[in-house]
């Protein structure tokens, strides 16, 4: 599987580590809203933080423009159906803070110190990640509307040199243990513990409907095949290193807790692979300048269509 389109964009923050935030503790300020886009605020409290970002980035940049930016990213991830959840947006925040051999509490620190807060940078974590999978999305759609047959996608992959590509073939189930939002806060721990449980238990696909009878408000949902290119970015690193008749760890999302089992794998090459594995070379197979160009399109025509006020 292809790694997710600007997945290094979180690298654009300096060394973290090696930036000297002593004295920079930043007063508290009362926050006012400054513009409202798409009838969503932006504080002066959202700018400021945004600034200090740019500081520590040592980037040129206007704040607001980019608040702008990433309010209409998310909005339109949202239109697209597409959830970052906070374990996600955790996990990439610990994930940082180890590249960069900080602890969290280290990482906490130089955010609230340099003014950036943790609040905040977890936020354009959220927006980097919704804005890579719409980008996918965006891509994948255009190129589908060449209208390449798979006859043609096999030729044109046969031309490169080579024989016609294989790709992995899973056969999936989803287990999700359902938690209401309003109920989030109480039973997400109790929640976790149970679909550990099952977990541990799981040993294939047949007797995943068994375990979950004596189980309330459990949904399992068999996905079908999947080709590895089509696999959910979220999910696509836990399923590819989960053997046949395991399952992926337990995650938070939207809809409570899931996990992934992995019913089998198979590995085939056919038309319908060859097609697939040509519309997802994508951006990945382009320059940077090609990927940037996508998302500065996509980004102008959110703005032409939306309503920003400036108060």
């Amino acid at each position: 599987m292809r790694k997710q389109l600007f997945s290094a964009s979180l690298a654009l923050l300096v060394a973290t580590a090696g930036i000297s935030v002593m004295g920079m503790s930043q007063p508290a300020f009362a926050s006012e809203i400054k513009y409202v886009v798409n009838n969503v605020a932006i504080t002066s409290g959202d700018i400021k933080n945004r600034a200090a970002f740019l500081r520590l980035q040592k980037r040129k940049g206007d704040a607001a423009d980019e608040m702008i930016e990433q309010t209409l990213r998310l909005a339109e991830a949202r239109r697209l159906g597409i959830r970052i959840s906070d374990q996600q947006v955790n996990d990439a925040y610990a994930r940082f803070a180890s590249n960069n051999k900080m602890q969290l509490a280290q990482l906490d620190g130089v955010m609230d110190k340099s003014g950036v807060t943790k609040q905040h940078f977890k936020e354009f974590i959220r927006a980097q990640m919704a804005w890579n999978q719409a980008l996918s999305m965006r891509y994948r759609s255009e190129q589908g509307g060449t209208g390449m047959s798979e006859q043609d996608a096999v030729r044109k992959m046969l031309q490169k040199g080579g024989n016609k590509p294989s790709a992995t073939e899973y056969l999936l189930q989803q287990i999700i243990f359902v938690v209401p939002a309003a109920e989030r806060g109480a039973l997400m721990g109790k929640r976790k513990r149970e679909a550990e449980a099952m977990r541990a238990r799981f040993n294939g696909c047949n007797t995943t409907r068994e375990f979950a009878k004596g189980l309330i408000d459990v949904t399992v949902r068999d996905l079908g095949r999947v080709l590895a290119p089509q696999l959910p970015a979220d999910w696509a690193d836990q399923i590819k290193a989960t053997k046949a008749g395991g399952a992926t760890n337990v995650r938070e999302t939207d809809r409570g807790i899931e996990f992934i089992g992995i019913c089998s794998a198979r590995e085939v090459s056919d038309d319908k692979t060859a097609q697939l594995m040509l519309q997802n070379e994508g951006l990945d197979g382009k320059k940077d300048d090609a990927a940037d160009a996508l998302s500065k399109k996509y980004v102008s025509e959110l703005k032409a269509k939306a309503v920003i006020v400036q108060r």
